[in-house]
């Protein structure tokens, strides 16, 4: 995302891992390599996106970097100073608060209050209920590469490896995760209904939706099955219409609804799939999908030009 803005060839990377340090990459068409993380790495850097390791990450907070704070990694969340930011949902005047860490929204929250903010503008919504369905990739390379091992020991008949979820993920969908698992889902949970709350608190009266979150045995992309019951509900055309704008894709009945597959490395939010509840006059079914890696770094990237 930062090579295709014009910060392209003022981006410096900076590697986590001691055996990364050296190596040959590029930035914006030109070579570049992975500078080893030291205090003189980053001090005097004007902005510093965090987007390595929670381990990685304090090691950059101890050093005490003069630079703006850009955390992908929550590692800022308990600092009084710290703010929430999702740029996509505060709009083309969004300005980065210098004062403290800017803390990149969950993804999923800034979906969610995307849709919501945009939909309540134009018809008031009374309540609202959201399935969102988690990959495999929002716990990193690990998290692909247990989920691949898994369905071909699967097919293959041999014992699964279950190191990062504790449980079958392969072929299953996972309400909770395995007690020795790596992380919990309720803690996941937790996040994105604190940053949604946080994002939604700054709107003009949106309601909180009610949440629940799903392991879902997919490699890449968050899914969301949402229920908005509305004041007085408008037909379904009328509501792709509210939704349509900046960050939103509306996939229409002529189009292919959203899937996960589909928005992998596009920008923004896949919106579609509107039907009216039978059984509730004033309530709407939407689905929608977004790329879980691509979704903060386009805010992470929105808040470093802010700066820059």
């Amino acid at each position: 995302m930062l090579a295709e803005s014009s910060l392209g060839s003022r981006v410096r990377l900076v590697a986590a891992k001691d055996d990364e340090a050296g190596k040959l990459t590029e930035i914006a068409g030109a070579a570049a390599f992975l500078a080893r993380l030291e205090p003189d790495a980053v001090e005097d850097a004007a902005v510093i996106i965090l987007a390595g390791t929670p381990e990685s990450s304090r090691e950059v907070l101890n050093a005490k970097p003069a630079g703006l704070i850009v955390d992908l990694t929550y590692q800022t969340e308990d600092d009084p100073e710290a703010r929430v930011r999702a740029p996509q949902v505060e709009g083309p005047e969004f300005e980065p608060e210098e004062a403290g860490p800017q803390v990149v929204a969950h993804p999923a929250a800034t979906a969610i209050a995307v849709v919501m903010e945009r939909l309540h503008r134009a018809y008031p919504i009374a309540s609202a209920i959201v399935h969102v369905f988690e990959p495999a990739s929002e716990r990193g390379k690990p998290g692909i590469d247990e989920l691949q091992q898994q369905t071909v020991n699967l097919l293959s008949f041999q014992p699964l490896p279950k190191k990062l979820f504790d449980a079958q993920l392969s072929f299953n969908m996972l309400a909770r995760l395995g007690d020795e698992a790596a992380t919990r889902l309720n803690e996941i949970e937790e996040r994105i209904e604190r940053h949604l709350a946080t994002l939604l608190d700054r709107s003009d009266g949106v309601p909180m939706p009610s949440l629940r979150l799903i392991q879902a045995p997919v490699f890449h992309g968050y899914s969301f099955s949402l229920w908005i019951e509305f004041e007085d509900a408008p037909v379904p055309s009328d509501i792709e219409d509210a939704l349509a704008g900046d960050f939103v894709d509306v996939r229409g009945g002529d189009l292919e609804p959203p899937s996960n597959v589909g928005v992998a490395g596009q920008s923004g939010i896949s919106a579609g799939e509107v039907t009216p509840d039978r059984n509730n006059g004033n309530a709407i079914w939407m689905w929608m999908a977004v790329d879980n890696l691509r979704l903060p770094a386009e805010g992470a990237a929105m808040l470093a030009r802010g700066v820059l």
